[in-house]
């Protein structure tokens, strides 16, 4: 800390003793952020010295990012070699912290425009693309670490052919869809209430991947809940408005909705994975609380998809709904 506090005061010219950091928000990664208060100006520092590689990429699209006019962090000083970064402050409240019923529509409305004007921006050729190796990654953390070191779980013969022809099925058609820059995490926690709403965060992650990713990541969020009806509501207008301006998405929109479910299912095993890991091995428990979140998804969509049979057996045959609320709790880390 003595050494990023240095490199501070060195870029803003001011002497050490008249910085004060204090946390700016809890992170799911080795990340960490501070706010820095001077003279009545409010930065954000990024100390990613832990994962010194995410420092580059989040260069380079925050760069692409403000290039298509979408409010992101301005990057006033950077030491990638340190893993240090510098950068505006896009204020102290996100999305997450004041949606509710009421401003649920107007706050989407904005969200999914700024969404549309990230999915317009042609990929880079150097951009990393979500192709099957990565999708059958991010799937595989689910047996790993949620049924086997969370659930105590044997994946025997019969079970792992279950999940492949499960995790088959959701690579393939991640794969059929359009693809396009894709943020990974366009949630409301990501969102930043700001005199250009939304500021957008934690894009560094970003790939060339399925049209329906971030759509579906707005709205079936990790920490808040809408009804399905609502959900459908908010992303027929996504769809509309991405027609609007020549997005490729289909030209039925139930065609779409029905490519949204199966890129959900992906990415709720991999987030119920994510969870586990994040308690296991690095001691935050708290993650692990928001999984029957996403069991429920799952079971909304396998209701109204055949195609999901797969997964809904999977779901039955390990009662897995109960087990979470079993044994998803704080206590064991």
């Amino acid at each position: 800390m003595r050494e990023l506090r240095e490199w501070l005061a060195r870029q803003l010219h001011v002497d050490v003793t008249q910085l004060t950091l204090h946390p700016a928000s809890k992170d799911a990664s080795f990340r960490q952020y501070y706010r820095l208060l001077l003279d009545g100006r409010s930065l954000i520092v990024m100390d990613a010295s832990a994962e010194r590689a995410s420092c580059k990429p989040f260069v380079e699209i925050a760069r692409l990012l403000a290039s298509a006019d979408l409010n992101v962090p301005i990057i006033l000083a950077e030491d990638l070699a340190r893993g240090w970064l510098l950068l505006s402050d896009l204020g102290p409240q996100t999305y997450l912290d004041v949606l509710d019923e009421r401003n649920a529509d107007a706050l989407f409305e904005s969200a999914i425009d700024a969404l549309v004007r990230l999915q317009r921006i042609e990929c880079p050729a150097t951009l990393p693309r979500y192709d099957a190796a990565l999708l059958r990654r991010e799937l595989e953390l689910f047996p790993e670490w949620y049924l086997q070191r969370h659930l105590g779980v044997t994946i025997d013969a019969e079970l792992r052919a279950q999940l492949d022809v499960l995790f088959t099925l959701l690579i393939e058609s991640a794969l059929a869809q359009p693809q396009v820059l894709v943020h990974r995490d366009y949630m409301p926690r990501n969102l930043m209430l700001s005199e250009t709403s939304p500021g957008v965060l934690d894009f560094q992650d970003a790939v060339c991947g399925p049209i329906s990713y971030d759509p579906v990541c707005l709205f079936k969020d990790a920490f808040i809940s809408w009804p399905e009806s609502l959900v459908e509501q908010w992303l027929r207008v996504y769809w509309q408005r991405a027609r609007a301006v020549g997005l490729p998405v289909p030209e039925d929109f139930a065609w779409f909705y029905m490519h949204c479910d199966l890129m959900g299912a992906q990415r709720h095993l991999k987030v119920i994975g994510i969870f586990a890991r994040i308690n296991y091995r690095d001691g935050k428990p708290k993650y692990l609380q928001d999984v029957p979140r996403f069991f429920a998804y799952l079971r909304n969509v396998c209701a109204r998809r055949p195609e999901l049979e797969s997964l809904e057996l999977l779901l039955d045959k390990l009662s897995l709904d109960k087990l979470s609320l079993d044994k998803n709790s704080p206590e064991r880390a």
